[in-house]
């Protein structure tokens, strides 16, 4: 198989080796690996570890918030017969599709029993740390499976892809973009499709693998096979690789027609909802010309680096969870000389598996530069090829700048094909040998990632924890904290998603950090338009702005209560923003205009509401 090394005949380069050839007891190299991958994700992660219920992601506690409500739902789902891709529980009385949403129900289905007994923000952080562990590991297994003929070429390969600069970056936050083990799983029974006489048993496997894979990063499952495409096309174009491509062509298109059926059946419920069930929308929520890598980002550092700790980061992304390239100069300078350098000594079948790599590469990284090009921030007119795609279905939900994700797997494919050259070679010169080792440790020491940043974020309180909140709504009764949650005000997310752990009575909240309708021309926004009552406790508290209540603001409140449904609303004693310290007095004075003098239980201020009744004029305005 030349994707994997060239024969004996075409090269003096040996053949990847099975693994019976490798050495004895491979399982202690894969020990180590494990162990190394395991030990820097909860170094990365290891904040977090030390007080998961005190602190959250200081970069990104919106999306933290948000996953750990899809954990807490997860338990809910099992102990209520509940449906997992869609829910009630959000966004009163309309809910939210979740299946057009990131619903990870795999994570949420696996991990239920460790969020009912230690939470969800337990749950959070372990699949933080594994996700991270798990791409490094499973990219060692790949690479050292299918390309590399020695263990510590793949490690370094592994290690680069579950811990490039991208990956670290979208760790603030993102349970699915984290899940880096998903491609190089999903490349695997790629590979093994072409395998005679095993088409059927391959094509279930990876049909139940591309249904797990959605259910966790549909996005990056979209990319991955792109990327898959992209790659068979050019290799199979190849001379060298023309005719093996060919022979190989009915047994894997049958095992691809097992695939899609496999997938089609298990997913046809989840994609049903995802593009035509109650609540779906076009597009996305975000600008993706906004959300389009930088040309310059490829060559700066990242803030979560050590060049970023000595001062050399750059904040050319939308936000610290998005330097999804980041790659530095030294690295993209020895990626391109590793290319070069193996493309002149491979032999014709491994040529053919470096240019279809290196388009792959290629590819990507013109594609996550977005529509238009920007240099250094400043955006010009020339239009690039996501422009004519961008209209497209599933790329014109996709969010361009992360497709430089799959650059992480390209370069580290080349890193680790070099290295592994380099150690097929014992006779090299030592200058040689010194040279690439002295190129290599310039590229990636600067990269190394950094832990982490958190911050404090309000604890629930006991009015919640204790469960005092049941003695004041009804059933499936609706309840709401001041601010109502939003991505920048996410406490009430996350503490519903605490009370849905715990099992039992449940209570629905209105709005909600979700994607749902209500963009123009029918795609998607972030959460639910605003009325006139949640956007004025937003402004209280984001803003500081208190506002003179007049009866026409209590009939306009009682309206929408009304419509919601709310029975009870609730200040706590500490209140989180996700990017700013929020204005507790200014809601708790605007509350108290609004609705009267509170009650005080369990560590909250408690304001019950009849619908349609409260609250009542007062100034006969």
């Amino acid at each position: 198989m030349s994707v994997v090394a060239a024969a004996p005949s075409e090269s003096a380069e040996p053949p990847a080796p099975s693994p019976a050839r490798r050495g004895s007891a491979p399982w202690r190299s894969h020990l180590l690996v494990a162990f190394v991958a395991l030990a820097l994700a909860t170094y990365v992660t290891g904040s977090l570890w030390r007080d998961p219920i005190g602190r959250g992601l200081a970069e990104n506690l919106g999306d933290q918030a948000f996953f750990e409500w899809l954990l807490g739902y997860g338990v809910y789902t099992l102990g209520h017969g509940a449906d997992p891709f869609y829910t009630w529980l959000l966004n009163a009385p309309l809910g939210v599709n979740l299946a057009a949403n990131t619903s990870i129900t795999v994570y949420t289905t696996l991990f239920a029993p460790l969020t009912f007994l230690a939470g969800p923000q337990v749950s959070f952080v372990t699949i933080l740390t594994l996700n991270l562990a798990g791409s490094a590991f499973a990219w060692y297994l790949f690479l050292q499976r299918f390309l590399v003929q020695h263990r510590a070429a793949a490690m370094l390969g592994g290690l680069f892809c579950g811990f490039a600069p991208g990956f670290v970056s979208h760790a603030n936050g993102h349970l699915n973009w984290t899940a880096g083990w998903v491609a190089p799983v999903i490349l695997w029974w790629v590979l093994r499709l072409r395998e005679p006489g095993r088409w059927l048993r391959h094509g279930l496997i990876l049909g139940v693998l591309i249904a797990v894979g959605f259910s966790i990063a549909a996005e990056g499952l979209f990319f991955t096979a792109l990327a898959c495409g992209i790659f068979v096309l050019v290799w199979s174009l190849v001379p060298a690789t023309r005719a093996e491509a060919r022979a190989a062509a009915p047994t894997m298109l049958a095992g691809l027609g097992v695939t899609a059926v496999t997938a089609a059946l298990l997913l046809s419920y989840p994609l049903y909802m995802h593009f035509g069930g109650p609540r779906t929308f076009t597009g996305t929520g975000f600008d993706q010309s906004y959300f389009a890598e930088d040309i310059a980002a490829y060559f700066q550092y990242s803030t979560l680096s050590v060049a970023g700790w000595l001062g050399h980061g750059s904040e050319l992304a939308p936000n610290q969870t998005e330097q999804t390239s980041y790659f530095g100069v030294p690295l993209m300078v020895l990626s391109v000389v590793a290319a070069v350098s193996l493309w002149r000594r491979a032999a014709p079948g491994r040529r053919s598996t470096v240019a279809a790599v290196s388009a792959v590469g290629l590819v990507f990284m013109v594609l996550s530069w977005g529509p238009k090009a920007r240099f250094d921030k400043e955006t010009t007119d020339v239009a690039l090829p996501y422009e004519w795609l961008r209209h497209l279905p599933l790329f014109d939900s996709a969010l361009p700048a992360r497709l430089a994700l799959v650059v992480v797997g390209v370069i580290g494919i080349l890193l680790a094909l070099t290295a592994d050259r380099l150690a097929s070679r014992p006779h090299l010169r030592a200058r040689t040998l010194t040279v690439w080792a002295a190129g290599f440790a310039v590229a990636l020491v600067p990269l190394l990632p950094l832990p982490l940043p958190t911050k404090p974020r309000a604890v629930e309180p006991a009015f919640l924890a204790d469960g005092i909140w049941r003695d004041y709504v009804s059933e499936d009764g609706v309840m709401t904290t001041l601010p109502f949650a939003t991505t920048d005000t996410q406490d009430g997310q996350r503490w519903q998603a605490y009370a849905m752990a715990r099992s039992g009575k449940q209570f629905r909240m209105p709005g909600g950090y979700f994607l749902g309708p209500g963009g123009p021309n029918g795609t998607g926004r972030m959460g639910a338009p605003a009325r006139y009552t949640d956007w004025m406790f937003f402004q209280a508290g984001y803003y500081g702005t208190v506002k003179a209540i007049t009866d026409a603001d209590r009939r306009q409140a009682r309206e929408d209560f009304a419509f919601w449904g709310v029975e009870a609303v609730f200040l706590p004693e500490e209140i989180t923003g996700s990017h700013t310290t929020l204005f507790r007095s200014a809601v708790e004075t605007s509350a108290t205009s609004l609705l009267g003098e509170p009650e005080r239980v369990g560590g909250v201020l408690l304001w019950r509401i009849r619908p349609g009744i409260d609250p009542i004029d007062r100034d006969g305005g």
